[in-house]
């Protein structure tokens, strides 16, 4: 589904976008000092365990490297390692540093540049985890079953050191190869165990086509983007159950009442989803011809499809509105009304991308403190509902400041070609509340389509708004109006 780069390109100015969200540009001096002075407040007190293997699986190009992995079978199963950046032992609770990046929340990607949570020489330097340097960490060990379920968990800190910086396509490419760094060559049965076990658990992916802008390498201006789908690989998936996997361990020592603290943590939670919501998903799935028998999680369902099928696509988009409702719970000795993750299936907490994401700041020092049996720090029970406030917010300009970005992208490529007339799948069809939803493979566009398109087939439209001031994207179909 990659598209061709002469119709995908064009030039695009980011800068308007960054411009109406109000984002910095610049990190105020003094948090920029804090950044370059930092050091480990920890130094006397690690374990040292430069001697464990890790390596970092990133996008290319990354260098705000949060983790690092070691994963080796064992006669029992699995024993994980999992590095996380201790970006809590190198920024002052009270600080300039503290003070802006609770203000940002986490970093926004843009295509042409990063507005990030803490200053590079942090985030990219002192702090990432960068192969061949040794650096403080919050390290995790999980003693999992032959079934990847964790029995034994807890975390520390301690000094590792990256023995090299892989990619996703990469380790694809090398897994395919058969030719895995030993580090991680167990990390594809391990993968494959925990994604049985979140279906197991009722999880739910979708497999929506992931739409990115980035540059156009076949045009010398580098001002000029193109529309591409994201490639999502095997090893992404693997390396993503590691994630969540110690997000679920993490969640689970926060919810501990056990300890003098009680429960007491930050977590990302997510409400079931309506029965009326599952009910409809039944009716469509039957409206288009797909098994689903009765018992069968949705989760399962759609992980049985094939992603690229119209059919499979309209479906994954209407098991968007499951997904809703996402927020971040703060635990204080309280029990709130929502404790789980739907989409995952568990309870779960964010822990292992401190350099983007705020809360793992805290949540982290929350699971050193009850492993450790001390005190959860003062500044961390008094932060937790503040750094959910900033979650909140940033989350949701996130998710605008992408579908922005996208919008700018679409509107700018498509406006040359107004009134052409192209292939689409129908994801979603109309009714009196909203228009139709389809997509487009060339170049890749998910756009909004006037008429009545039949949910889940493929269909010719036409492009009748193309317009780059408003960012707006629409088509009409039938493509051919009646004479």
């Amino acid at each position: 589904m990659e598209p061709h780069s002469r119709i995908a390109s064009a030039p695009v100015d980011f800068g308007v976008v960054r411009s109406e969200f109000g984002l910095a540009s610049d990190y105020p001096s003094e948090a920029v000092s804090e950044a370059r002075d930092a050091s480990d407040a920890f130094a006397g007190v690690r374990a040292d365990r430069t001697d464990i293997p890790f390596v970092t699986i990133d996008p290319p190009g990354a260098l705000d490297l949060d983790q690092a992995l070691y994963l080796e079978r064992t006669p029992t199963g699995f024993l994980l390692h999992y590095a996380i950046a201790d970006v809590g032992a190198m920024v002052s609770p009270d600080g300039a540093l503290a003070r802006e990046s609770l203000a940002r929340g986490q970093s926004f990607y843009l295509p042409d540049g990063t507005v990030p949570l803490h200053p590079p020489v942090l985030s990219e330097g002192s702090a990432s985890l960068l192969p061949g340097r040794n650096r403080p960490a919050a390290l995790w060990t999980i003693e999992c079953d032959d079934r990847a379920e964790p029995l034994r968990y807890a975390v520390r800190r301690a000094l590792v050191r990256s023995r090299a910086r892989l990619d996703y396509p990469g380790v694809q490419a090398d897994a395919d190869a058969d030719r895995l760094h030993p580090s991680i060559a167990a990390l594809p049965d391990f993968g494959r165990l925990r994604i049985e076990a979140g279906l197991a658990r009722g999880a739910i992916e979708l497999r929506l086509p992931a739409q990115t802008v980035i540059p156009d390498g076949h045009n010398r201006r580098t001002e000029h983007w193109q529309l591409v789908i994201e490639p999502r690989t095997e090893a992404d998936d693997w390396n993503e159950q590691v994630s969540l996997l110690t997000g679920i361990c993490a969640a689970r020592i926060m919810l501990d009442d056990t300890g003098s603290d009680g429960r007491i943590g930050l977590l990302r939670t997510m409400p079931a989803p309506p029965a009326s919501a599952i009910a409809a998903m039944r009716r469509t799935a039957a409206a288009l011809g797909v098994r689903w028998p009765t018992g069968m999680v949705v989760g399962r369902m759609l992980a049985g499809l094939d992603p690229n099928t119209p059919a499979a696509l309209a479906l994954m988009s209407e098991a968007t509105g499951l997904l809703r409702g996402a927020s971040y719970t703060v635990l204080d000795g309280e029990d709130p009304d929502v404790l789980q993750h739907s989409g995952i299936g568990a309870p779960y907490a964010h822990v292992t991308a401190p350099l983007r994401r705020l809360a793992d700041r805290y949540t982290t020092e929350i699971c050193l403190a009850r492993c450790a049996g001390t005190p959860v720090p003062g500044w961390v029970r008094d932060g937790l509902g503040p750094a959910a406030e900033s979650m909140r917010r940033s989350d949701a300009v996130g998710g605008k400041l992408e579908r922005a970005c996208l919008d700018l992208a679409e509107s700018t490529v498509l406006a040359p070609r107004l009134g052409a007339v192209f292939e689409a799948v129908v994801i979603r069809e109309g009714n009196g509340n909203r228009a139709a939803e389809i997509f487009i493979t060339d170049p890749p566009v998910i756009a909004k389509c006037a008429g009545s398109p039949p949910e889940g087939q493929r269909v010719r439209v036409r492009l009748d708004i193309a317009d780059p001031d408003k960012r707006l994207v629409g088509f009409a179909f039938p493509a051919d109006p009646p004479a």
